[in-house]
C-alpha cells in the first residue's frame, strides 16, 4: 500500500510538471491561434479596433501573468507531494537509498523556487510591452533563466521517473 502511494505520488509529481510546461506553452500558441482564426467574430471586431500589436500585446502579457501565477503555485504544491513521497519511502525496508534522489528533488525544487523562479518573474515583468527590436539587453538574462529552470525542471523529472520505476520493480 505504502509503495503504491509513493510510486502514485511520483507520478503526480512528474505528471503536473509535464502538464504545467504543456500548459504554459499552449497559453502562447493559443494567442497566435486566436489571431490568425479566431472563432468568436466579435473578438475579431475587437482586435480590428485595438489592431494586432496591441492584441497580441496584451494576449501575451495576460499569458505571461497566467504562467507566472502557474508555475508559483506548482512549485509550492511540489513541497507538499514531494513531501508526502520522502514521508512513504521513509517507510519501506529499502526507502533508505532512494531518500536520497528524493532529495534532490527537493532541492531543486528549493533552488527553482526560490532561487530562478524570482528573477524570472520580475525580469519576465520588465519585458512586458517592450519592443523586441532590438533585443533589450534583459532579455539574454531572461533566456539563460528559462534555460536553467527548464533544464532544471527535466532532471527532477528524470529523477522521479527512475525513483518510481525503482518502487515499481521492488515489490
Amino acid at each position: 500500500m505504502r509503495r503504491g502511494a509513493a510510486v502514485f505520488c511520483l507520478g503526480l509529481w512528474v505528471m503536473g510538471t509535464v502538464c504545467v510546461s504543456v500548459v504554459a506553452t499552449q497559453n502562447f500558441y493559443t494567442i497566435d491561434r486566436l489571431l490568425a482564426d479566431a472563432p468568436q467574430p466579435r473578438f475579431d471586431e475587437v482586435v480590428e479596433q485595438v489592431g494586432d500589436d496591441v492584441a497580441r500585446n496584451f494576449l501575451r502579457y495576460l499569458s505571461s501573468e497566467l504562467n507566472r501565477l502557474f508555475f508559483q503555485y506548482w512549485n509550492y504544491a511540489q513541497f507538499l507531494i514531494g513531501g508526502v513521497a520522502i514521508w512513504l519511502v521513509l517507510g519501506l525496508p529499502d526507502g533508505a537509498r532512494l531518500k536520497w534522489p528524493l532529495g534532490v528533488m527537493l532541492a531543486i525544487l528549493v533552488v527553482l523556487t526560490f532561487v530562478v523562479t524570482p528573477p524570472i518573474i520580475s525580469i519576465g515583468r520588465g519585458l512586458d510591452f517592450v519592443p523586441r527590436d532590438p533585443p533589450p539587453a534583459s532579455l539574454a538574462t531572461f533566456g539563460i533563466l528559462h534555460g536553467a529552470y527548464t533544464s532544471l525542471e527535466m532532471i527532477k523529472a528524470a529523477i522521479g521517473l527512475w525513483v518510481g520505476y525503482r518502487l515499481s520493480r521492488t515489490v
